[in-house]
């Protein structure tokens, strides 16, 4: 397992990531899941991330139970503030002062850990001031509860924004975790640019897009029992998008070119998004240990230029890079 620099800091993570979301806590029973994390610590993966959200903060526990006994300082941990949590009352929710405080300290004590590595802002708020939200991330680096900042799927004049309140309070602002894979790729034009501006890595979710581009889903065919497009807990709703047959069809396209690189569909997809120099790390889920192994195999994988150009040709028609496609999120009511 090969490890990178996230942004212009001195912290490594592991290539690969370890995360929880729609796993831990909801479509995964616990001793699966805890399975799977010593996989991916027996498989060299030593950064792992998660959010209070993730089934309303059980996959917190779920992780945090997991890890337990493990050396913290051998560890990378990430997780993230935003969304609803708890009863989801007026203050459970965003990036106000209150929400950031309260969230780290929830985090914490359900991580069973006294630090995470980077706390992230999981979706820009576009009702607090973001010099509320700066100050309150700064605050909570200074008592030492995180040691770097991320945000997540944010856009290209957020993240400047935000890079400029961080030179200012002199608080390491480090990543952001956008969704990228080789059909949704909308943060090349303008928030990767920005990234590099500002000194942010990409740490990337769904790169093999909800277990698109694994090649299990076959055009004309049902989705597989268990799989993803059929758990009815989110899991469904979140592939929908992506579960039609000609495009299925173009993913069976791309066996051939993952059979000269002696990768699986999957591997090559996960590769894929690491040969982006702006990508730090890629996010990989599982729910059995062995998707873990085979994921790892894509850990140091260098694709060719006239590969790279072949998946071009044989998604065409299906990739997404239109910037605007990172929304802003309404108000809340």
């Amino acid at each position: 397992m090969k490890y990178r620099y996230l942004g212009n800091s001195g912290l490594k993570v592991t290539e690969l990531i370890y995360g929880n979301w729609l796993t831990h806590g909801s479509q995964v029973e616990n001793d699966a899941a805890t399975a799977c994390v010593r996989a991916a610590l027996d498989n060299g993966i030593t950064t792992f991330d998660t959010a209070d959200v993730y089934a309303n903060t059980v996959a917190e526990e779920v992780l945090g139970e997991a890890l337990k006994g493990e050396r913290r300082e051998s560890l990378e941990l990430l997780t993230k503030v935003y969304w609803p949590v708890g009863p989801k009352g007026a203050n459970d929710v965003g990036l106000s002062r209150k929400h950031i405080m309260e969230g780290i300290n929830g985090s914490l004590r359900r991580l069973q850990t006294d630090y995470v590595d980077v706390y992230q802002a999981h979706r820009f708020d576009v009702e607090t001031p973001l010099e509320e939200t700066m100050v309150a991330f700064a605050d909570v680096v200074r008592q030492g509860k995180a040691l770097y900042i991320g945000v997540s799927e944010w856009r290209a004049e957020h993240i400047l924004e935000a890079a400029r309140y961080a030179r200012e309070l002199r608080i390491p602002l480090v990543s952001n975790q956008p969704q990228y894979n080789m059909l949704w790729r909308v943060i090349e034009a303008e928030v990767v640019p920005a990234s590099r501006e500002a000194g942010l890595s990409q740490i990337v979710f769904s790169p093999v897009a909800q277990g698109v581009l694994t090649g299990k889903y076959l055009p004309g065919k049902g989705a597989p029992e268990g799989s993803r497009a059929t758990d009815t807990k989110g899991g469904q709703q979140m592939i929908s998008r992506w579960m039609n047959d000609d495009l299925l069809a173009a993913v069976q396209g791309l066996k051939p070119i993952a059979d000269e690189m002696d990768l699986t569909l999957a591997q090559l997809a996960v590769a894929w998004v690491l040969q982006n120099d702006n990508v730090a790390a890629a996010i990989i889920g599982a729910s059995r240990p062995e998707q873990v192994v085979e994921n790892v195999r894509a850990s140091g994988v260098e694709l060719p230029a006239d590969l790279l150009a072949r998946i071009d040709e044989v998604l065409d028609g299906f990739i997404e890079r239109d910037p605007a496609r990172t929304q802003l999120l309404p108000q809340r009511p």
